[in-house]
């Protein structure tokens, strides 16, 4: 495959994850009422944990999406592996 073309799919796809990571930030309330409630974020998050929890969770989408466009995701996953081994 092209460079070029690559670069390309690889922005659009971290583009995509990143408005499905603000999506879920901002319509909190739908994935709520879609998914329903997580009881582990209700018991260690307290009350409203269910939101607070999907919205950290579109957060993380949203920073992976990042990760995906700049083409980190290498040395990230990298670093991650040799600080372990």
């Amino acid at each position: 495959m092209d460079k070029s073309l690559a670069m390309l799919l690889r922005i659009f796809l971290g583009l995509l994850v990143c408005g499905l990571g603000w999506l879920m930030v901002w319509k909190t309330q739908w994935f709520l009422d879609m998914l329903g409630f997580v009881s582990w974020a209700e018991e260690h998050l307290g009350s409203g944990g269910t939101r607070m929890f999907y919205k950290l969770m579109g957060t993380l989408i949203i920073v992976i999406g990042f990760i995906v466009i700049t083409n980190l995701w290498d040395h990230i996953i990298g670093g991650l592996i040799r600080s372990i081994f």
